[in-house]
């Protein structure tokens, strides 16, 4: 695509969007920025491969209370000596300046929150990873400047944000909290503002319908770039437009917001992946990719989490199986971010389209049993219902109660699902860690999401790696991720097929030169799987070199991968 071709689809977007005036001032505007960025960004040619692992952390989720150092410079001590050639990407939270909601109410999106470190730092750990940066561009801090100008009447900020009649019917719009969608403010004159808030009063919405707003993002994200991003998330950005009226959320404005984002970034940096967060239902989820080529290069795969925790923890593997036959994409260009936790909760929306109401409420029930809490969503007509259930992955599918070893198998099998699922994975620190809820921390806080939240000393995590269970599930954990990084069927844009081999367990079968046949087992009983003919000759498991024809039994928590042997290929 040709540089005439990029300007002509970001006008034709930017027309759909604003008004003619608007969109000309806007063009105009994107057009100085580009100039004003291209000589500051190094673009790099850069294609995803089997070999690209992401790990998702706080800059602060590692401290050394010993040395002194920032938590940025402890973070890359981490990478370097536990993860070096095993992982080779990751995912910074928001390291900016903020007042809430662990970095995502940012006050200043150009900053290093210098508790964590300096630009300097992150650019040092690029030196050696690629750089996921959060693009929370949906809503920003209450204590910004940019609102703070607003409340000021600054000219420069007017119509940043929405300024809505409190007798607006809003009742249509689609919210993720419990929260008061409006939350009253004070101008310098003393106005009451009533500012439109999705996810908290400290999170003011952006009002992208002002051209000057997406200008001002624009900026951040090509200053994000400039400074070493290499992936781009975006935070929460289903929400993007609001109207009232409707749903506000996936409006055809947000989509083509997305686009010129991209387009944008893409005429500096076009090896820069964009990832969209959209916890929504998987059938609004997966629209984000648009036609394959125009919006989002990766999309998180929200119903992941739930499915695996519903299939360990019922032992049925065909709501998994089956919606994994449904992970068709539109072109060869795109492929899911795969994980199985983050810092948020493992959300329920995701699968209200898969699993009834009674099956969700036996994860709640799971979740609850075994120390998590439950946050809910306003659902409409005075009716809540469960938004996400906060718990580490590892509490969620076992007791506390239960022995280290069996937890252990059961974590490390979710883990391996995450792997083998098409797409490129994403790993919490808390699930490589195999960490429990950290109801410490909650209690403190009084915030749910906490319990999966822990942040770890330096001289802690020695500590941990010294105890049998957690050093072997450690190293299992990096033995798997070195053999996906080595085998070339784990392509993240390979292409892949869903067996029904067994109803109480997941096989997938990983397409390529050298095909490898993923088995997953959730049965707390012995399973028998029948092979198909291309394994049943002579095939062996990657993991333990172990030996099969015809068949595989799998034990409770079993998994095996299966490559066949070279002397039997044809």
């Amino acid at each position: 695509m040709n540089q005439v071709q990029v300007d002509n689809f970001i006008e034709i977007r930017l027309n759909r969007i604003y008004s003619r005036r608007d969109a000309i001032s806007c063009i105009g505007g994107i057009r100085s920025l580009l100039e004003s960025y291209k000589d500051k960004i190094n673009s790099k040619p850069y294609s995803q491969t089997e070999k690209d692992i992401i790990l998702i952390a706080y800059g602060d989720h590692i401290s050394d209370s010993k040395s002194g150092e920032k938590p940025l410079v402890t973070l890359k001590k981490f990478l370097n000596k536990f993860c070096k050639d095993k992982i080779n990407s990751v995912h910074i939270l928001p390291f900016y300046p903020y007042s809430s909601d662990d970095g995502f109410s940012v006050i200043d999106y150009k900053a290093v929150d210098p508790e964590l470190g300096s630009w300097k730092d992150v650019n040092e750990i690029g030196k050696n990873y690629r750089i996921m940066f959060d693009g929370v561009v949906n809503h920003i801090s209450a204590e910004s400047e940019w609102f703070k100008k607003y409340l000021a009447n600054d000219p420069d900020f007017k119509e940043y944000f929405h300024d809505i009649d409190p007798a607006t019917d809003l009742s249509e719009v689609v919210r993720p909290r419990t929260s008061p969608l409006l939350t009253e403010f004070k101008d310098a004159e003393g106005v009451t503002r009533h500012i439109w808030c999705t996810f908290s009063a400290d999170q003011v919405d952006l009002n992208y319908s002002n051209y000057k707003v997406l200008l001002a993002v624009i900026d951040v994200l090509l200053s994000y770039v400039e400074n070493g991003a290499t992936l781009i998330r975006l935070d929460a950005i289903a929400f993007l437009w609001k109207k009232p009226g409707t749903k506000s959320v996936h409006l055809s404005q947000t989509h083509e917001l997305i686009q010129v984002m991209r387009d944008v970034i893409h005429k500096v940096a076009p090896e820069v992946i964009i990832i969209t967060e959209t916890n929504v239902p998987h059938k609004e989820n997966v629209s984000y990719f648009g036609t394959g080529y125009d919006e989002a290069h990766m999309v998180y795969n929200f119903a992941l989490p739930p499915l695996i925790a519903w299939s360990i923890i019922t032992g049925d593997g065909t709501r998994l199986s089956e919606w994994a036959k449904t992970l068709e994409l539109p072109s060869d260009k795109v492929c899911f971010f795969n994980f199985t936790a983050s810092h948020d909760g493992i959300g329920m929306r995701p699968v209200s389209d898969i699993l009834s109401d009674d099956e969700v409420q036996i994860l709640v029930d799971t979740c609850t049993k075994n120390g998590g809490l439950v946050s809910y969503r306003d659902s409409g007509f005075g009716t809540i219902k469960p938004y996400e259930l906060n718990c580490t992955f590892k509490d969620l599918l076992t007791s506390p109660d239960e022995p280290e070893e069996k937890r252990m198998k059961r974590m490390l099998l979710s883990q391996a699902i995450a792997l083998a699922i098409p797409g490129v994975p994403g790993i919490y620190l808390s699930s490589i860690l195999g960490s429990d809820n950290w109801h410490e921390g909650q209690k403190k806080t009084g915030i749910n999401r906490t319990l999966n939240r822990e942040k770890f000393d330096w001289g802690q995590l020695e500590e941990r790696f010294k105890v049998a269970e957690s050093k072997q599930y450690f190293e299992d954990y990096l033995k798997l991720i070195d053999i996906r990084s080595s085998e070339k069927a784990f392509d993240p844009y390979k292409s892949f097929t869903v067996l029904d081999l067994h109803s109480n367990a997941l096989a997938i079968l990983r397409h390529g030169e050298e095909p490898v046949l993923c088995l997953h087992g959730f049965s707390d009983k012995e399973i028998e799987l029948k092979l198909p003919e291309s394994f049943a000759k002579s095939s062996f498991d990657l993991i333990t070199n172990k030996s099969y024809t015809e068949k595989c039994i799998l034990q409770p928590g079993d998994f095996v991968w299966l490559k066949v042997k070279e002397e039997t290929c044809t």
